[in-house]
């Protein structure tokens, strides 16, 4: 039998003292919960209870972002049943969730992120064509993902949130749990891909991590993007993004000069098909990924930014004076959380060198981005961090593997690397072969009977 300890960060020891039962006229016991105050009033102490398992599979994978979309389409196309769960109400993450429409450094890679880019191309408007799907439209990014796991045979659940991860006395992930309109769930599987971006299952199982750089752990700001019309674009051509680097600085100058001063200094407009574009005009600085609270007043104050920058272009009439915001992103972009420990640490010195290793699982060429980190002086890329370069580099497959609990990989920007590195591996074009690699390399193990670290990337690979 299986000894398993529950290393959710939140866990409280039981307390008998009764509490009000939720009305549930269909699983009331199912949602019924007791506990009662502590002495202080500061801790609600929860009674131990039985939590239903909704599922048991070979693999599943907490994250249905680009990282996530790789990991859950390799593990069930090499033979393992996968469950994939997101908090979201569609999969694609930060794609379509945060609108980001602009894929970073995935043009070189081979795989399933070239089998995306095709299908967002060919589905796509002309725009997205001649951009070989980089710039992407985000609902046809919903349709492509949902058909593709749903043909490979990857059972989906949305609306679902991890909570927490279960270990055994062998230092195995076992199970996670959730939340939703559901309730409390366990989730059973032989191996987990953590691609929650902010390495939640990882934190949740008691892996260490590293959080932003010095002693205040600062870092990046997050960014709200959104969906604009109502301009036509022949007459904005030189402020949109694909017509050369100089559109930034030429509608941060139209902006500056009239009176709008955006949180973000460089300013990006993409016209994506029709009357349609994208913008990201803000930084939201100081905000830990991790802090509910924090996210919620940096949404409010992006999404008033947003509508107020719009305004204010409006208010310069001709071409501008039909501009309007369809849909600002429903979650803020964050580019910064945990960095796992792995068994590997991508360093600022292998980007800057350009590691070359032998168990690679992609190349990384997108060169060190550090957002400005606070709001003082340059709200731009800060360019203190660069002085080292960089050349196109490997991403190792042990840096995808968890170094303190076994069953447990990584993929996306939640990896194991330090803050400069970080800052270019964790472009979702790298996050789709990093999510490719740790699929493949979960479901692999499974038929192997033995732990992902014990598996070497060529081993892997030839499957």
């Amino acid at each position: 039998m299986v000894s398993a300890s529950l290393t959710s960060p939140d866990t409280q020891a039981a307390d008998t003292r009764d509490a009000s039962r939720v009305a549930n006229p269909v699983a009331g016991d199912v949602l019924r919960t007791k506990g009662g105050l502590s002495e202080d009033g500061k801790q609600l102490l929860e009674q131990q209870r039985a939590i239903p398992v909704a599922g048991k599979t070979d693999v599943l994978v907490c994250g249905g972002g680009p990282a996530g979309i790789g990991a859950a389409l390799a593990a069930a196309r090499a033979g393992a049943s996968v469950q994939l769960i997101e908090v979201a109400g569609c999969l694609g993450g930060v794609w379509t969730v945060g609108l980001l429409t602009k894929i970073l450094d995935g043009e070189n890679k081979s795989g399933i992120m070239a089998e995306l880019l095709k299908s967002f191309a060919s589905r796509g408007s002309q725009i997205a064509r001649d951009t070989q799907g980089t710039v992407y439209d985000p609902e046809i990014a919903k349709l492509v993902l949902e058909e593709l796991c749903v043909e490979a045979g990857v059972k989906i659940r949305l609306h679902t949130r991890l909570v927490g991860a279960v270990t055994d006395d062998r230092h195995r992930v076992v199970g996670v749990l959730t939340e939703s309109k559901s309730g409390r769930e366990a989730w059973l599987a032989e191996r987990f891909v953590d691609c929650s971006g902010d390495g939640d299952l990882a934190a949740h199982a008691g892996c260490r991590f590293d959080v932003g750089i010095g002693e205040d752990c600062g870092c990046q700001p997050m960014s709200m993007l959104a969906l604009l019309t109502g301009v036509d674009p022949d007459a904005i051509r030189p402020f949109i993004r694909e017509s050369g680097s100089a559109a930034k600085r030429r509608l941060l100058k139209l902006m500056e000069d009239h009176g709008v001063t955006p949180s973000y200094r460089a300013p990006t407009l993409r016209h994506l098909h029709s009357g349609i574009y994208s913008i990201m005009t803000n930084h939201e600085y100081g905000v830990s990924a991790f802090d509910a609270g924090a996210i919620t007043e940096a949404t409010i104050r992006a999404r008033r930014e947003v509508h107020e920058i719009v305004d204010g272009l409006r208010k310069l009439g001709s071409p501008w004076q039909n501009l309007s915001v369809v849909a600002t992103a429903e979650q803020i972009g964050v580019r910064e959380g945990r960095r796992i420990r792995g068994r590997y640490v991508i360093t600022a010195e292998d980007v800057a060198k350009g590691l070359q290793h032998e168990q690679a699982i992609c190349r990384a060429r997108f060169p060190i981005d550090v957002h400005a980190l606070d709001a003082h002086g340059n709200k731009e890329i800060s360019r203190n961090f660069k002085a080292g370069g960089h050349k196109p580099y490997d991403i190792p497959y042990p840096a995808l593997v968890a170094a303190d609990v076994d069953g447990l990989l990584m993929a996306g920007r939640c990896i194991s690397g330090d803050f400069i590195a970080h800052s270019s591996y964790r472009v979702t074009g790298n996050s789709v072969p990093m999510g490719e690699a740790a699929g493949l390399a979960a479901a692999v193990s499974v038929a192997k009977n033995v732990m992902p670290h014990e598996l070497h990337w060529d081993e892997i690979k030839r499957v």
